[in-house]
């Protein structure tokens, strides 16, 4: 990847469409979080079987989810309010504080309630951040350049846990919790000096008067029904979503199982899968804003959704896996493409909001996945309902077909929320300009 910014001028205010320097430092830093991030979920859990065994690692899992999905609502209006800067320092730092003082609590105590008060504060934490953390990519990089940034930055989602994984596993078997903490704390550090820097100059926006954080925090449902675009790119968000979370999660262990190939060809099928999805967003990284929007965004959704249906009728372990390097080669499009839109077509000053939307239903769609899917396996069996998934994958296309219908407004025309009684606008037909 390019280590210098680009010179050429955007088509607002004269600056470089992508600032490489800044986002490689993003990457770098956000990417040695996620690894820590990795290891300590992993050291957590295993310790929590330890502790209490599959009671513990459930308080454990949900004292981390619930509270990040519930401040993911209030996340996207403090970011708008606020602006990414204020809010990552401010969150980045109170996280640090949180990793030290629990890596010197867990170092003296062996026990499951500095680990539920870790994980809950640690959620609150990451669920306040989000936005903030999605917010910044639009200021480094054009209309044009985002698709390349949001896939380099897809590729170390992909690479975090392919390291962090096993490493934490390899931590808490070999001693205690408390040096996954600590690696966790350092990777921390590291995030939090890259953000001083990858954000400086982002000042905060102007404040709205009459506008309260807790009516700001329904801007972004209130975006899904003024902006079409906005709409139904989310409704393909969240039926590929939907459709992935029960087969890969529950329905793989299960046909695994069934065919008696043994526990390592899960193993093998989803490194295929992770494998193929790394590919295509470091190949994004440097060839996305050439390949056509409608390729990465409705034509690689169909290939998501036809290799679902493909991967339930496979008949060796060979095979699933080819299937599942396919999709996650298409997946490696995807991804990107969806977050690229939401970015696009978002009103600046509410971006928070919007991405606020988009992550939590990508957060939320999984349990719902499961105990749906799982319930109609139940009643239809595990194949046909593997069918059904890739079925609903299909409606994820679609849905992406009609968000590309309407074109994005010009920033021009965005008008400011005036009271707390103003409408959202609704988009108009033109294209818009590339903002930085």
């Amino acid at each position: 990847m390019a280590t210098t910014d680009v010179s050429e001028a955007s088509g607002t205010g004269g600056g470089p469409p992508i600032q490489w320097k800044r986002i490689n430092a993003l990457v770098v830093g956000q990417g040695a979080s996620m690894g820590g991030d990795f290891i300590l979920l992993i050291a957590m859990g295993w310790t929590a079987i330890q502790l209490g065994g599959a009671g513990a690692v459930t308080t454990l899992m949900l004292a981390a989810t619930i509270p990040r999905a519930l401040m993911l609502i209030f996340g996207g209006a403090v970011a708008d309010r606020f602006g990414p800067r204020h809010v990552l320092l401010r969150t980045t730092s109170a996280r640090l504080v949180l990793l030290a003082v629990g890596t010197v609590v867990v170092h003296s105590s062996q026990s499951l309630t500095p680990l539920v008060v870790i994980s809950l504060l640690d959620g609150l934490l990451f669920g306040l951040a989000s936005p903030s953390a999605g917010s910044v990519i639009p200021h480094l990089a054009t209309h044009d350049q985002l698709p390349r940034a949001n896939s380099l930055y897809a590729m170390v989602t992909r690479v975090a846990p392919i390291i962090g994984s096993p490493l934490g596993a390899w931590m808490v078997a070999a001693g205690e919790l408390w040096p996954a903490l600590l690696v966790a704390t350092v990777t921390c550090a590291i995030s939090l000096g890259t953000l001083f820097v990858v954000t400086k100059g982002m000042e905060p926006p102007e404040r709205t008067p009459g506008r309260s954080l807790v009516r700001s925090s329904g801007d972004g449902l209130r975006l899904l029904v003024s902006h079409p675009r906005l709409r139904w790119t989310f409704v393909a968000a969240l039926c590929l979503d939907m459709a992935f979370g029960w087969p890969i999660d529950v329905a793989l262990p299960l046909l695994v199982q069934e065919n008696g190939w043994g526990v390592h060809a899960i193993g093998v099928i989803i490194a295929a899968f992770s494998t193929g999805a790394l590919v295509s967003s470091a190949l994004g990284a440097f060839l996305a804003h050439r390949i056509p929007l409608v390729v990465r965004f409705v034509v690689s959704g169909v290939g998501i959704a036809v290799g679902i249906l493909l991967m339930a009728l496979m008949p060796s372990v060979l095979t699933i896996a080819v299937t599942g390097a396919a999709v996650g080669l298409m997946t490696g499009l995807n991804g990107p493409a969806i977050v690229t839109v939401y970015q696009q077509a978002a009103p600046k000053d509410r971006m928070g909001s919007a991405l606020a939307t988009l992550t939590l239903a990508s957060i939320g769609v999984g349990p719902i996945s499961i105990a749906l899917f799982g319930g109609l396996s139940l009643a239809i069996g595990l194949k046909l309902t593997w069918l059904v998934c890739g079925t609903v994958a299909l409606v994820g296309p679609v849905a992406a077909l009609l968000a590309l219908r309407h074109p994005v407004r010009e920033p021009a025309e965005e008008e400011p929320v005036r009271s707390a009684e103003a409408e959202l606008p609704h988009p108009r037909e033109k294209v818009a300009s590339p903002v930085v």
